[in-house]
């Protein structure tokens, strides 16, 4: 029988294909995943991911897939080997090193795996040369990580704390029970214009942000809002953003707001895409709908940070390293179902009142720093 005590959270999420993807034939780069162990409310693992559009990472849209899937597998195997014994030190400690380690190296065997499986065609290196030249072909074979490239973003909820993973753009967002949003990450200075870190670098794990929040009964965040970064750039500032997370609160503290958020995010997504960036646009939702509350005057959003993570002089270079090839078992390659819960066909309501979308065009990430490197971007 679950404990009466035991915090009750919920999960929304949906991604939808770019605007500008839909017209030039590409597959949803995105990709999301929940993983929440039956018969127990918690832990609730959520992880997003952003294949990188650049020509040069033409499967993309399979590297996100397996990283949700590995990051989601190693945070809960972490998690359930402690089980009823949590010792937020030493989740700190070890989870900060161990998590991201063993999530690029998982990722990185299913991607040697799929490669081995599926070898580059010649139609690829062919619609590759097209677009990027020739020397983008050399790129692809010194590194055929690069082909697979993305970034990763994971949020794990425990009863007593919330752990929080991020390799490469996109956003992290609480919400307060009063509506006040703030990042729980530290910003990364290398995320500059399109450039972002990817699980396709070499020592990505060394370029992923961590952190451990612990959380009670009375100080705990009402909402948590994952997201790839097509949904920020389709804001015309990271204001109208972060009062997006206000407004989504809002809905949810609404008679039936579970019920209204759920059949309607689809279709605001796609709005974000049409008016907005025109990049695949995915939002995973964490909530407890016992801290919704209305309020009359919302507090001010900020952004809570901590110290910049300095560039480093290998992120800096961006080269990519390739592992040796392991054989991995054929349930690393089990496909990744992205919607997170069942739509209905019932009446749509438009997206919140204050979210100003902007017209931007869409990103061309993985830009080369030189004739001989591959650099993300977002």
């Amino acid at each position: 029988m679950e404990n009466s005590n035991q915090t009750e959270w919920r999960v929304i999420g949906e991604t939808v294909p770019g605007a500008s993807h839909l017209r030039a034939g590409t597959p949803n780069q995105d990709a999301i995943l929940q993983v929440r162990e039956s018969g127990r409310s918690l832990p609730i693992i959520l992880s997003v991911a952003d294949g990188h559009g650049s020509p040069k990472c033409f499967r993309s849209n399979y590297g996100s897939r397996f990283a949700v899937k590995k990051s989601a597998q190693i945070v809960g195997e972490f998690l359930d080997e402690r089980r009823g014994k949590f010792d937020l030190a030493e989740i700190e400690n070890k989870g900060k090193d161990y998590l991201p380690k063993e999530m690029v190296k998982k990722w990185r065997k299913t991607v040697e795996y799929h490669l081995k499986n599926n070898p580059f065609t010649e139609d690829e290196f062919k619609k590759l040369e097209e677009k990027s030249g020739a020397n983008a072909r050399k790129l692809i074979e010194e590194n055929p990580l690069l082909a697979y490239g993305t970034t990763s973003l994971t949020v794990a909820m425990e009863e007593d704390f919330v752990l929080y993973l991020q390799l490469g753009d996109g956003d992290i967002l609480n919400v307060s029970a009063a509506g006040k949003v703030t990042k729980p990450l530290p910003e990364d200075a290398r995320l500059l214009a399109n450039e972002t870190t990817s699980m396709c670098l070499k020592d990505a794990e060394k370029d992923f942000r961590f952190f451990v929040q612990k959380i009670s009964n009375e100080q705990s965040p009402a909402l948590v809002l994952l997201s790839t970064d097509g949904y920020l750039n389709s804001f015309s500032d990271e204001a109208g953003f972060f009062q997006a997370g206000t407004d989504i609160l809002n809905m949810l503290a609404a008679e039936n707001g579970f019920d209204a958020v759920n059949e309607n995010l689809k279709a605001w997504l796609e709005e974000a895409t049409q008016m907005g960036s025109g990049d695949d646009c995915t939002v995973g939702i964490i909530y407890r709908p016992r801290a919704l509350r209305k309020y009359e005057r919302p507090e001010k959003s900020e952004v809570t940070t901590t110290t910049e993570t300095p560039p480093s002089p290998e992120t800096s270079q961006a080269v990519a390293a390739l592992t040796d090839s392991q054989t991995v078992s054929p349930e690393d390659m089990e496909n990744v179902t992205v919607t997170i819960t069942i739509k209905k066909d019932k009446s749509k309501i438009s997206m919140p009142s204050s979210v100003e979308l902007a017209q931007k065009d869409s990103h061309t990430p993985l830009e080369n720093s030189s004739e001989n490197e591959g650099t993300p971007s977002a």
